[in-house]
C-alpha cells in the first residue's frame, strides 16, 4: 500500500522519489474538505444570480463562455478527481443560477406606467394591508382590460375612503393619481422599482375622493380575513401601546406599530423581532413539538404503539403551515417554514436537527424558487445569522465551553449567559457589514440588546400570547394578554434605552460594492471550510471591512428630479438647498451621506451666496476650489444672464431644462441629464460622479420604465 511521506512515496520495502505536484496538493486538500464541498452548491447558484444583478441578462454570452472555459479547465484534471468534479459542478451551478434569475425576471414581467396618470378606473382587490401607524389602507388592485394602466397597481386609501367590504375579490371604482414605480433617489439608495417588478406592480398612487364598492367579493379570502380579525382582536385585548407589536409577533402585520417605537427597535438592533421569520416560526414549532411530545408521552399505551417524534413533528409541521398562511406567506416566512420543516424531518428521523448542511439546503430551495431574494437584506441577514450560530457552535473551542457538565446552578447560568453573549457578539460581527451595506447604519449595542430581547420574546411574550388566544376560547385570556403586554412594554423600554445611548447607531456613507463582495467571499471561505485554508478568508474580510470604513463621503448629492441638493462636509454636516425637503428625501440624503446630524440651510454655510432663485457655492477641495450654481425656483432667468453665470462655475444643477448656451466648466446637471442619469453623487477630489442608472441601467425594470416613458411622450406629441 502506497503512502506519502514528505516528498517521497513508499511501497512496502521500496522507496522512490516522486515530487508532489500542485494537483496532488489540491486533490489532498479537497479530500480533507470533501464533507464541506456540497455546501458550495448554493454559493455557485448565488454567484450566477449576483452576476445577473451586476451585468444583466444581456451578459449571458460572456458568462456562458466563462463557464465553458471552467468546464474545459476541469477536463485537464484526471478523470474521477475531485478537482475535475468541482470545476464541472461549479460551472453548471453558476450558469443555472443565472438562468433561474433570468427566467424569474421574464415570467414576472408586466408593463409599467410611463408617466403620472390621473383618472377613474375599476379594480379588483387582490390584497389589503392596514397600516394604522401611517393612517392608510394599502390595496393591490388588478385593473383588468384597462389599456391605460398596467395589469396591477398599488393604491393607498385613507380610513374615510376605506370600507369593510373592501376585501380580496371585491371590485371597486375609484379615481386615483398614479405614478411609475420609483427607482433609487440617490446612488446606492433603496430601489422600490426592483421590488415592484418582482411583485408585478406597475404603478403606485393615492385614491382621490370617494371610493365606491362596485361588486362584493364572491367568497372571502379565509386566511386574509382571519388575519385581519385576529389582528384587531389582539389590538383590542392588549394594553395601550403594546398591541401593535403584539399583533406583529402573531400575524406579521406591522402597520399598527407606533413610528417612534419602530424607529427605536431599528436603532437598537431589535427590528428583526417584528418580522415573522425564523425566530417566530421556531418558537411556534418548538412549542408545538414539545407540547405534543409531552402529552403523548403521558400515555404508555400510545408511547408503545406510535412513534411520538414522528407524530409530534407532523403536528408541528401542520401548525407551522397554518401559521405561515395566516401571516401572509411572505418570502421570509416561507423560507423559515421550509427550514423548520427540514428540522422537523431530522428530529423525526432521530438525526442532528441543525447543521450547516441543513442551512445550505434551505438556501438552495429559496434560490431555486425565489432567486431575486438573494440580493435583498432579508435573505442575507437571516441566513448569515443562522449560519453563524451553527458554524460557531460546531467549533471545538465553543463546543467545549457549552457542553453539559456537573456544576453548580450559578456556574450553569453563567455559562448559559456567556454562550448567549458570545453568540450575540458573533452574529453582530457578521451582520453589521451587511446592515451597513444595505441601510448605511447599524446599531452598536444590538448584540447585548438581543441577548435580553430574544429570550424574552421566545420564552415569555409569544407563549403568553399563545396562552391568551387559547384561554380566549373560554373567555379567560385577559390576564395573559396583560402579562404579554407588560413583556412588550419591557422590551420597548429596552429598545428606547439602547437606541438613546451615545453612539447607539453607526452611520456610514455608501460603500463600493466590491468591498461588500470581498467581505462575503471571505466570510464564506472562513465559514464553509474546516482546514487551515479557512483562515485565508480573514484577509478578504478585513480588506472589505477596511474599504467600508474608509469609504469617502460624497461632497454633493443631487436627487433624480433635480429639486433637492445637499452639501456634505468631511465630518458629516449636511446643508439642504430647499428647506421643505420631505422626511423620505431627508432620510435618503442622510443615509447616503452616512450622517445622523440635523440638516442645516444652505444659506448658513460659509462660501454660499443665495438669492431667491439660485445659490452659488464655493467648496474647498484638497487641490482646488470648486464652484457650484444651483437653481431653486421655476422663475424664468434671461438666457444671456444664465449663460454668463454658467461660464463662471464648474457645476450647474437645476430641475429645469437649461439652454444650450449654459456651459459650465465641468458638468451641467439639468433636467435633460438627470432624466438619463438619475440621482448624482459628486466626489470632488477624485473628480468622479456616481449616477443611479450607471449600476442598474441594464436591469429589466429600468428598460421597461424608459420604454414606457418614451411611448407616453410619443403619444403626447
Amino acid at each position: 500500500m502506497k503512502q506519502k511521506i514528505g516528498n517521497f512515496v513508499t511501497d512496502g520495502n521500496v522507496w522512490f522519489s516522486q515530487p508532489i505536484t500542485l494537483f496532488a496538493v489540491l486533490e489532498n486538500w479537497l479530500d480533507r474538505e470533501r464533507d464541506q464541498l456540497p455546501l458550495w452548491l448554493p454559493v455557485g447558484i448565488g454567484f450566477g444570480v449576483a452576476f445577473w444583478q451586476v451585468f444583466g441578462s444581456s451578459a449571458w454570452m460572456g458568462l456562458a463562455m466563462s463557464c465553458a472555459s471552467l468546464l474545459f479547465l476541469g477536463t485537464l484534471a484526471p478523470r474521477y478527481s475531485r478537482l475535475r468534479l468541482l470545476a464541472q459542478i461549479a460551472a453548471v451551478a453558476i450558469f443555472i443560477g443565472f438562468l433561474l434569475i433570468s427566467f424569474r425576471s421574464t415570467t414576472v414581467a408586466q408593463p409599467v406606467l410611463g408617466k403620472i396618470w390621473t383618472g377613474a378606473f375599476y379594480g379588483q382587490i387582490e390584497a389589503v394591508e392596514n397600516i394604522s401607524a401611517r393612517n392608510i389602507y394599502r390595496l393591490r388592485l388588478a385593473t383588468g382590460d384597462n389599456a391605460d394602466l398596467p395589469p396591477f397597481v398599488r393604491v393607498n386609501l385613507t380610513p374615510e375612503q376605506y370600507q369593510d367590504d373592501f376585501q380580496p375579490g371585491a371590485i371597486i371604482r375609484l379615481r386615483a393619481r398614479l405614478l411609475p414605480p420609483a427607482g433609487p433617489t440617490l446612488p446606492g439608495g433603496y430601489d422600490f422599482a426592483r421590488r415592484a417588478w418582482f411583485q408585478q406592480i406597475g404603478a403606485t398612487g393615492t385614491a382621490l375622493g370617494n371610493v365606491q364598492l362596485f361588486q362584493k367579493a364572491d367568497s372571502e379570502a379565509w386566511f386574509a380575513t382571519q388575519r385581519a380579525n385576529l389582528t384587531q382582536h389582539i389590538l383590542k385585548s392588549m394594553p395601550q401601546g403594546s398591541g401593535g407589536i403584539g399583533a406583529a409577533l402573531v400575524t406579521g402585520d406591522q402597520g399598527h406599530i407606533d413610528l417612534a417605537d419602530a424607529q427605536a427597535m431599528r436603532d437598537s438592533g431589535l427590528a428583526h423581532l417584528l418580522s415573522i421569520s425564523g425566530l417566530h416560526v421556531t418558537a411556534v414549532v418548538g412549542f408545538i413539538f414539545i407540547a405534543v411530545s409531552r402529552l403523548l408521552s403521558l400515555s404508555s399505551w400510545l408511547a408503545l404503539r406510535i412513534s411520538i417524534p414522528v407524530v409530534a413533528a407532523a403536528t408541528a409541521a401542520l401548525v407551522a403551515l397554518g401559521y405561515t398562511l395566516l401571516t401572509g406567506a411572505e418570502v421570509p416566512t416561507v423560507r423559515s417554514f421550509i427550514a423548520a420543516l427540514l428540522v422537523l424531518i431530522a428530529l423525526a428521523l432521530g438525526r442532528n436537527a441543525l447543521t450547516i448542511r441543513l442551512v445550505a439546503f434551505g438556501a438552495l430551495i429559496v434560490l431555486i424558487f425565489w432567486p431575486e431574494a438573494m440580493t435583498g437584506p432579508s435573505f442575507q441577514l437571516s441566513f448569515a445569522a443562522v449560519a453563524t450560530i451553527v458554524i460557531m457552535h460546531e467549533m471545538p473551542i465553543v463546543k467545549r465551553f457549552t457542553e453539559r457538565r456537573d456544576e453548580s446552578l450559578v456556574r450553569k447560568t453563567a455559562r448559559a449567559v456567556g454562550s448567549l453573549i458570545l453568540t450575540g457578539v458573533a452574529i453582530e460581527i457578521v451582520l453589521t457589514p451587511i446592515a451597513l451595506f444595505h441601510f448605511h447604519k447599524a446599531g452598536l449595542y444590538g448584540a447585548l440588546a438581543n441577548v435580553v430581547a430574544i429570550p424574552m420574546t421566545t420564552f415569555i411574550i409569544m407563549p403568553l400570547e399563545a396562552l391568551a388566544l387559547l384561554f380566549d376560547v373560554i373567555g379567560l385570556g385577559t390576564p395573559f394578554w396583560w402579562l404579554a403586554g407588560q413583556g412588550i412594554a419591557a422590551m420597548l423600554a429596552l429598545a428606547h434605552l439602547v437606541s438613546g445611548l451615545p453612539g447607539a447607531v453607526t452611520m456610514m456613507p455608501a460603500m463600493p460594492i466590491w468591498s461588500f463582495g470581498a467581505f462575503i467571499i471571505g466570510a464564506l471561505i472562513f465559514g464553509l471550510m474546516t482546514t487551515r485554508v479557512r483562515y485565508f478568508g480573514v484577509l478578504p474580510c478585513a480588506i472589505g471591512i477596511i474599504a467600508m470604513v474608509t469609504a469617502p463621503r460624497p461632497d454633493i448629492l443631487v436627487t433624480g428630479d433635480g429639486k433637492h441638493l445637499a452639501l456634505v462636509s468631511a465630518d458629516g454636516e449636511v446643508a439642504l438647498l430647499r428647506s421643505k425637503a420631505g422626511d423620505f428625501v431627508r432620510g435618503m440624503i442622510f443615509e447616503k451621506a452616512g450622517s445622523d446630524t440635523q440638516a442645516e440651510l444652505i444659506e448658513d454655510w460659509s462660501g454660499v451666496q443665495c438669492t431667491l432663485d439660485n445659490c452659488v457655492v464655493t467648496i474647498m477641495g484638497q487641490d482646488r476650489a470648486w464652484t457650484l450654481l444651483a437653481t431653486r425656483t421655476r422663475n424664468p432667468i434671461p438666457s444671456m444672464e444664465m449663460a454668463a453665470a454658467c461660464k463662471r462655475v464648474d457645476i450647474v444643477v437645476s430641475d429645469r431644462w437649461l439652454p444650450a448656451s449654459c456651459r459650465p466648466k465641468w458638468i451641467k446637471a439639468d433636467r435633460r441629464l438627470l432624466d438619463q442619469s438619475g440621482g448624482l453623487a459628486f466626489y470632488l477630489d477624485a473628480q468622479r460622479v456616481v449616477t443611479v442608472n450607471e449600476s442598474n441601467r441594464h436591469m429589466p425594470w429600468v428598460h421597461a420604465a424608459l420604454e414606457a416613458r418614451s411611448t407616453a411622450e410619443t403619444l403626447v406629441q
